[in-house]
């Protein structure tokens, strides 16, 4: 058996080499650049310390991509959350079309996250766009819809929200069905309502249903990406950038890529904190069920 165990062992060794050279290798070299100044290309780089992260705190520009970052996070995924539990729960039961409105929710979903900030770019442009040609032909003014940044942020919440509820609506129709009818049924025997059996029956039988709906869709959130640059680009005056999304123009245009490593480290210990205290917080609301 211990040798079985050898032999069978050495089967990790390519994953693990893959892993030291894809992933950590790549994530201590950035740790080594957050410590440096340098521009990206240069085969030189300055060892500062620490003081590409003490220049976050006085980046006004980044505090509001923080915030930017936190609201595509943590209102997006409610927002998918609920109106997905919501879709399941209405597909889950039988009628006609039943079928076609699942498709129909999760459509979004199939279109690549750039393609769709195109897309949506071409509905709320000033010139020509669908919202205001609507608007022109019942003899309206045309709306500069993405001149505010607050607007621009509302409208990327809204469109990852929309793109992503129907996942959260296939992993809380599976958990549905995985739910016994027999329950439900001895509940209605008991009396109890459809608020009580959502409550006291569904609700605690889907919490890893929600587990890992909510994991998704808080992490894919934090770390949105390339819905911003197709959309708006970071702007107005950067103003709906998110923490990826300004770590980008950090590297490529102002050439401060120290900078944006700093940034690309505080991103990922920001996902990975926010991931595990949510873990955990379900890993107990599951055993206090």
């Amino acid at each position: 058996m211990r040798k079985r165990a050898v032999k069978m062992s050495c089967f990790y060794i390519p994953a693990i080499c893959l892993i030291l050279f894809f992933v950590v290798r790549p994530f201590c070299e950035t740790v080594y650049v957050s410590l440096c100044k340098w521009n990206g290309y240069s085969p030189q780089k300055l060892f500062i310390g620490f003081e590409n992260y003490m220049e976050m705190f006085s980046d006004k520009r980044l505090l509001t991509a923080f915030i930017n970052t936190l609201i595509y996070g943590l209102v997006s995924t409610v927002f998918q959350n609920v109106i997905g539990l919501g879709a399941a729960l209405f597909v889950n039961s039988r009628f006609k079309g039943n079928n076609l409105v699942r498709v129909v929710i999760y459509m979004p979903i199939m279109i690549s996250s750039l393609i769709m900030g195109y897309i949506m770019y071409f509905f709320l442009t000033y010139d020509n766009g669908v919202l205001n040609d609507i608007l022109g032909a019942f003899g309206m003014g045309a709306v500069d819809w993405l001149a505010d940044g607050k607007n621009g942020v509302l409208f990327i919440t809204l469109i990852n929200t929309w793109q992503y509820a129907g996942y959260c609506m296939i992993i809380y129709l599976s958990g549905l069905q995985n739910i016994s009818k027999v329950y439900i049924e001895a509940a209605q025997i008991d009396g109890a309502g459809c608020f009580a059996r959502f409550r006291y029956i569904t609700l605690p039988m889907l919490i890893p249903a929600i587990t890992s709906a909510v994991m998704i869709d808080l992490v894919g959130g934090l770390k949105i990406f390339d819905g911003i640059i197709s959309l708006t680009n970071g702007g107005p005056n950067y103003s709906t950038h998110s923490m990826m999304t300004y770590l980008n123009s950090q590297y490529f245009l102002s050439e401060k890529a120290g900078y944006a490593s700093a940034i690309g480290i505080t991103t990922f210990i920001m996902i990975m904190a926010v991931s595990l205290f949510s873990n955990r917080y379900f890993e107990r609301k599951s055993i206090d069920m």
